[in-house]
């Protein structure tokens, strides 16, 4: 599956986040693969405001500078890693923003989702993955939860466990598999 490009995208701009942490573990975790290329994409360098759009997404017309940047970012990927913190029970206002932003750019391409919260985000993935089933956004099994009570020390320093390790390498062979497979139907 060579030039497989995927994206983590970190969902979280919420001062002193821990998704930092999250977002740069998983990064280094997939700059040991050899079958995609992955980048950082933090939401904090695409400030979109809630969504300002006249035309629904699913038109492709964008009037607005930060949309079309962040259209063009996202349009240059195979796949997707989510990086979520769960807030009540959902996941983040500003991810869920920059997923509205945009439709056939998700299209046809493959989403993995990484959370961390206090019951390791899993709700906050449920919401993600009904969100990518619209989106025609196909999502993977495996995922990785993080918990604020046994994965960061005092809630905030992240020291994830080491079974998230082989778990990790699941969801990208995964992630990476589909994300080729896929490819093959977009074009």
């Amino acid at each position: 599956m060579s030039n497989l490009k995927i994206a983590i995208i970190l969902g979280s701009t919420r001062p002193g986040r821990n998704g930092k942490a999250v977002a740069d573990w998983v990064l280094a975790k997939a700059k040991e693969r050899t079958d995609a290329d992955y980048e950082l994409i933090d939401l904090a360098d695409y400030p979109l405001p809630h969504l300002d759009e006249a035309v629904p997404p699913s038109a492709g017309i964008y009037s607005g500078e930060h949309t079309k940047a962040w259209s063009a970012k996202i349009s240059e990927f195979d796949g997707y890693i989510f990086v979520t913190p769960e807030y009540n029970h959902s996941t983040s206002g500003v991810l869920k923003n920059a997923i509205d932003y945009l439709y056939t750019e998700w299209n046809n391409k493959a989403a993995a989702f990484v959370s961390y919260g206090g019951l390791g985000g899993a709700r906050a993935i449920e919401h993600l993955r009904a969100i990518s089933s619209e989106l025609q956004l196909a999502h993977v099994r495996q995922q990785l939860s993080f918990s604020l009570m046994t994965d960061f020390e005092n809630f905030s320093a992240f020291q994830p466990a080491p079974h998230h390790d082989d778990i990790a390498v699941v969801l990208f062979n995964q992630l990476e598999s589909w994300a080729g497979a896929l490819k093959t139907v977009r074009h």
